[in-house]
């Protein structure tokens, strides 16, 4: 008679996701993934950023990188959402009092791109929006959703969700400019001298009709 057997079956493992562990598994770990999907795309950009990366940074498998979140681009998207965070609220700025609105838009997100730990991973995410076609979407996706359509909710003005994109964008040129392709003398220029010129600009779009 064949002894009974002292501990579990063992055989070849399945591919798909991976065994329950209290250590693989839970909060602790899809954060762990989220945090290192944000510094691989930090790091690396979208195009050489992979799944099997990220979870060889977060120390797990790469099928509960996909249990989590799904496909590379999905990823990408929460990460982002993270990197951008501060930029978020923007459209809190410019609530309240029209005097000063467009200054105080400014001043705020000239405030996050000077903050040297916000800088670099927004840094990389424009880098990636411009050389990779499925980062851009992902980008312009979060960017309309999470900040212009709610701007436009603060503004009592014709066509508010144009207006909102014409405060972005040349705010976000600005930005291009002075960050990253580092173009003299934007680039050294004092932020409260970028922000008196642009403040009055930023103000008209947001506030005349």
């Amino acid at each position: 008679m064949t002894p009974a057997a002292s501990g579990p079956a063992t055989g070849p493992r399945k591919r798909g996701r991976p065994a329950r562990t209290s250590a693989s598994e839970g909060p602790a770990a899809r954060d762990r993934i989220l945090t290192a999907a944000r510094g691989e795309f930090a790091e690396r950009g979208y195009d050489k950023t992979s799944i099997r990366g990220i979870a060889k940074a977060a120390e797990v498998d790469p099928a509960l990188v996909h249990h989590y979140f799904g496909t590379k681009e999905q990823v990408f998207e929460a990460a982002i959402e993270l990197i951008l965070a501060p930029a978020m609220g923007t459209p809190d700025a410019v609530h309240g009092s029209r005097e000063g609105a467009g200054e105080r838009m400014a001043r705020y997100m000239f405030g996050i791109w000077e903050n040297p730990v916000s800088r670099p991973p927004m840094l990389a995410v424009m880098r990636s929006a411009l050389t990779n076609e499925t980062a851009a979407a992902v980008l312009r996706g979060m960017i309309e959703r999470r900040v212009l359509l709610r701007m436009a909710g603060e503004l009592d003005v014709p066509s508010p969700e144009f207006r909102a994109q014409l405060a972005a964008g040349h705010l976000i040129g600005i930005a291009m400019l002075r960050y990253v392709i580092r173009m003299e003398p934007i680039a050294s220029a004092a932020v409260d001298d970028i922000v008196a010129m642009v403040g009055p600009t930023i103000q008209r779009y947001l506030t005349e009709s």
